[in-house]
């Protein structure tokens, strides 16, 4: 049995002393909503809970999918990047990028080049190359094939939104095909709801349409989601069946607010081709937060 440990939207804090060269773009409107709203409810302490509790169980592999950062400053980036070597063997972690993480242009190469050893795929070359597409990649644990990919790009003040376009679907549904004609359980990360209508105008994926063909082509076992905070479950079309689409709460975030406390899901994967097994289980924050709690035995059940 393989057990993968999913969460999303670090949002590391606090936020560093930013100059006011930084601030003279999008990220004042960032450094604002941090200082009226989001420090308020998101917090390392949280965090560490979650990271103890997955310890805890033992997860052989843990995905992130996104938004480590703030405001992708460089003081938030190397802070991402020694958090992450903080987890452990790189290999026992799988990071896609966020919105968050690409806050402003140049940050994307900057976050990718800084976290290049968790966003790597296993054929991949072991140093950060200029210009070199990274995205999709692919990493085989055990019997699970995990497939990251990335719709993090700068937008425009007031926008969230990502993009997964063509290229980066024809190489999906190529990984995507050769996972499944190995026997391998496959696992996709993506930080955007891949869904229609699961979170607003402004912040959706552009390109859902086209992630929707990669799973029906390509085929899929399972989907891994962020971005809106949320614990949700949808359902996108496969080659043989339904996939679920798993979302998860921020990592961060504390009892009190309006989105859900911070939560993670442990996937359970057992089976072979065709007979594949998977359990479903969410941890959350208690109502105190001070410990975690078994808030969902099973998350396909609902």
């Amino acid at each position: 049995m393989f057990k993968l440990a999913h969460i999303s939207d670090v949002h590391l804090g606090p936020l560093p002393r930013l100059s006011i060269h930084e601030l003279f773009s999008k990220r004042i409107t960032g450094f604002v909503n941090w200082h009226r709203n989001r420090r308020k409810h998101l917090f390392g302490s949280t965090l560490d809970l979650l990271l103890e509790d997955i310890r805890s169980h033992k997860a052989d592999h843990l995905a992130v999918t996104g938004d480590l950062v703030n405001l992708a400053s460089g003081i938030e980036i190397r802070s991402a990047a020694a958090w992450l070597r903080e987890l452990g063997d790189p290999a026992a972690t799988s990071v896609v990028p966020g919105n968050h993480d690409a806050y402003v242009p140049g940050a994307y190469e900057k976050s990718m080049r800084a976290w290049y050893d968790y966003v790597r795929g296993d054929l991949a070359p072991p140093q950060w190359e200029e210009d070199r597409h990274i995205f999709p990649y692919l990493r085989i644990r055990d019997k699970v094939a995990i497939v990251g990919c990335s719709t993090a790009v700068a937008t425009p003040p007031f926008a969230a939104s990502g993009f997964f376009g063509a290229r980066q679907a024809r190489d999906t549904v190529n990984m995507l095909r050769a996972a499944g004609e190995a026997g391998l359980f496959r696992v996709v990360m993506i930080h955007h709801p891949p869904i229609r209508g699961a979170t607003s105008f402004y912040k959706r994926m552009i390109g859902i349409r086209r992630f929707a063909a990669v799973v029906s082509t390509g085929g899929a076992e399972l989907v891994l989601h962020g971005h809106t905070h949320l614990n949700t479950l949808y359902w996108l079309r496969g080659q043989t069946g339904q996939v679920p689409v798993v979302g998860i709460a921020s990592a961060s975030q504390g009892p009190g607010g309006i989105k859900p406390r911070a939560a993670y899901n442990l996937f359970s994967i057992s089976g072979s081709p065709g007979a594949w097994e998977v359990k479903g289980q969410r941890f959350s924050i208690n109502d105190m937060g001070d410990g975690m709690m078994l808030e969902s035995t099973d998350i396909f059940g609902v």
